[in-house]
């Protein structure tokens, strides 16, 4: 269905090639076009394209021709015992077949229940039932788009109700049943840790690294709720955490293929020069982590 998607697959023996861009945002344009040469790959919110304009799409496809395009699509809800929206799904499949992009990509989350939108992502249970509804959306999503998303790990501020499994076990079943690449938030793995009480690096080296095709890079803010307990939400609007550059260069070290690295900022824009001096900060992670051993993977919990 995608004769001109790109897979990025590297051989074997060869040097993984890692590319740096940003998330597309229309307040960044005039920037992302002047300054082109300097950025590897970019991304689109598919949602916000479902009813773009012929030129709009015509000015996507062109973008995506010049450097590699992703769709990232934010409110199909597969993490869920439910089944996946046939609507959303047909726009997904419409715009990727007239865009051409290099991959897409969804959250493992739900967004409704019960014919309710919830209005935001949310963690799902960690048990079998939402497995099993899970590995059935990812493989509707798959024959309906014509090929597999990159599946995307969200952060949560409490352990979703009526769990068995931890976080990163689920993500690993989710994996090996469906075989989809992983979409790495590295923000969201630090704030689930920060939330938790967990170290990042364990909780980074517990994932199916030798999944993760790409990653996110984003900033949030401390919140305080109303009994004083502090959460670490991830919210776009700030700059990346050190810790979060500090994850990128482990995560090199241990990924076996080439990441595709994108920055995610959806307001509080800083000025241009900022954002470029991010994305050089990842290249520096990753080329400093391409230059270490990996560690030893820790067991899914």
């Amino acid at each position: 269905m995608w004769g001109r998607m790109r897979r990025g697959m590297r051989k074997l023996n060869e040097t993984p090639r890692d590319r740096v861009g940003l998330a597309w945002r229309d307040e960044l344009a005039v920037d992302i076009h002047i300054h082109l040469q300097d950025i590897d790959c970019l991304e689109i919110l598919a949602d916000r394209e479902f009813r773009a304009s012929r030129q709009r799409i015509a000015a996507l496809r062109e973008l995506a021709r010049q450097v590699p395009l992703s769709l990232h699509s934010v409110a199909l809800g597969l993490a869920s015992s439910e089944p996946v929206d046939e609507k959303r799904l047909a726009r997904i499949a419409e715009l990727t077949s007239r865009i051409e992009p290099d991959h897409w990509s969804e959250h493992l989350a739900f967004v409704r229940a019960g014919g309710f939108e919830i209005g935001h992502l949310a963690a799902a249970p960690y048990r079998p039932e939402t497995l099993e509804g899970t590995l059935r959306n990812v493989e509707r999503a798959r024959r309906v788009v014509g090929s597999l998303p990159h599946l995307e790990n969200i952060a949560t501020s409490i352990r979703p109700p009526g769990s068995s499994w931890s976080e990163e076990h689920f993500v690993g079943q989710v994996l090996q049943g469906t075989r989809a690449p992983l979409l790495l938030d590295l923000h969201n793995l630090y704030a689930n840790a920060w939330n938790f009480g967990r170290d990042p690096v364990e909780l980074l080296r517990a994932m199916p690294l030798e999944q993760v095709r790409s990653v996110h890079l984003s900033g949030g803010c401390v919140v305080r709720d109303a009994a004083g307990v502090a959460r670490l939400v991830d919210d776009h609007l700030h700059d990346p955490p050190d810790v979060v550059f500090d994850l990128l260069q482990v995560l090199a070290a241990n990924a076996t293929c080439g990441l595709t690295v994108i920055l995610e900022r959806d307001g509080q824009f800083p000025d241009f020069s900022a954002v470029l001096r991010q994305l050089a900060l990842a290249r520096a992670a990753l080329a400093r982590g391409r230059e270490r051993p990996p560690l030893c993977r820790s067991a899914a919990a």
